[in-house]
């Protein structure tokens, strides 16, 4: 892994954690908010609930995109495609 490529994943890294904090503090203070005002959680779109689960569905794909999927696993794939495609000579 090069330099470039350690630097990028390493940015897009502290993005995810930032976004995951944020995430935490929103979720918290909608939640407590919803528990401390009607004694239970209400799922509704204005209430803040509806999005934040399409904010967990966006931070669940990038998590798959930055730990499952990075740069090693591409050079992988890519290597092994390659090595099908070889063919063997025959002399």
């Amino acid at each position: 892994m090069n330099y470039e490529t350690a630097y990028e994943r390493v940015t897009k890294l502290k993005k995810f954690y930032k976004s995951l904090l944020w995430f935490g503090i929103v979720a918290g203070i909608i939640f407590f908010d919803d528990i401390f005002e009607n004694g239970r959680i209400n799922f509704s779109l204005f209430d803040g609930s509806i999005i934040l689960v399409i904010w967990g569905i966006i931070l669940t794909v990038k998590a798959v995109k930055l730990f499952l999927l990075d740069a090693e696993w591409e050079n992988d794939l890519i290597e092994r495609e390659m090595r099908k495609s070889k063919k063997n000579i025959d002399f």
